[in-house]
């Protein structure tokens, strides 16, 4: 039984207030606190961890474990810090809960929580609104910026020490900063970042099935091979739903670890694989080494977000 979100949260036999949200564990899809707006309506909104549940009477009405004095302790929600499911895409989230639509929370990603939700969706909107206008704009920019469409760039280049990936099955990410050179624009700097995962042989035959991985140039022929039993694999860090970052996360479910995407909560294992969520394909393997002083050398490839299959970008 779960209550309902007008439901009466009880204190020693005393109303303390009524619940008016709850907020769920993406990964687990449960109900993680519910959120109790103090009497009439008028107090604040306080976040009560579902363990502190006692009792569900009814559809009614909830019994907490504590105080009304020790209920007055839980922090006050940060409204900020969660976004609803609304707001972002969560498969499967309709199979496991039944409550009101609307008022389920969801916590918003540590990388995201600097960004105000406005502006982190207004963000979010503007580049989805860009990358649908692109296709009509494309023939035009194509033959105003002729001398941008080169050959892909193969070169190698370093973006850490292996030193640094000392546990196996881990995400570890490295942050670097690429020059990128538009048209007839000032070369810029962008900042870019790989994950590498220090693997298992389980894992290496999950992300190669046995087979080493080869990449191509624009002109079909090979540039490089990772070896099948690479103790060392990199991942690009774009997630191929829409092209967002993610990030490497412990959750209750996967206490060792998964990569998790923040726009529509893709979730993926150590070996890439989509464990839930809208992506169409496991994360991208980038072609990589490592010389004998440890160095991390990659070629920056960049495939095409929201297919099945990867096509190289430009």
């Amino acid at each position: 039984m779960q209550p309902k979100l007008t439901a009466k949260a009880l204190c020693a036999d005393k109303e303390v207030g009524k619940i008016s949200k709850v907020i769920v564990d993406p990964l687990s899809h449960e109900i993680s606190h519910v959120i109790v707006r103090e009497m009439n309506g008028q107090g604040v909104e306080r976040q009560v961890p579902i363990g502190q549940v006692q009792e569900v009477v009814s559809e009614e009405e909830i019994v907490l474990r504590c105080s009304r004095e020790e209920f007055g302790r839980f922090p006050v929600l940060e409204r900020d810090q969660y976004v609803t499911v609304k707001e972002v895409e969560i498969a499967h989230l309709e199979d496991h809960l039944h409550v009101e639509p609307g008022e389920i929370l969801v916590p918003l990603p540590r990388l995201e929580q600097g960004v105000p939700r406005r502006t982190f969706f207004t963000n979010m909107t503007h580049a989805i609104g860009t990358l649908i206008a692109l296709p009509l704009a494309f023939p035009v920019l194509k033959y105003l910026m002729k001398p941008m469409f080169k050959p892909y760039d193969n070169a190698w280049f370093s973006v850490g020490n292996v030193k640094k990936v000392s546990k196996e099955n881990i995400g570890f990410q490295f942050k670097f900063t690429r020059g990128f050179k538009e048209a007839f624009m000032p070369e810029q700097q962008i900042e870019k970042n790989i994950w590498v995962v220090k693997a298992t042989p389980a894992v290496q035959k999950a992300v190669y099935e046995g087979n080493d991985r080869k990449f191509f140039d624009d002109k079909g022929e090979v540039i490089w091979v990772n070896k099948a039993n690479s103790p060392y694999i990199g991942y690009s860090g774009k997630c191929p739903h829409l092209g967002c970052g993610y990030k490497w996360r412990k959750t209750k479910n996967f206490p060792e670890g998964v990569f998790l995407c923040p726009c529509h909560l893709s979730i993926y294992d150590e070996a890439g694989k989509v464990i839930d969520g809208p992506a169409p394909r496991p994360l991208d393997v980038l072609p990589m080494q490592v010389d004998a002083g440890g160095e991390v050398k990659i070629i920056d490839v960049e495939y095409k977000a929201g297919v099945n299959k990867q096509i190289r970008l430009l």
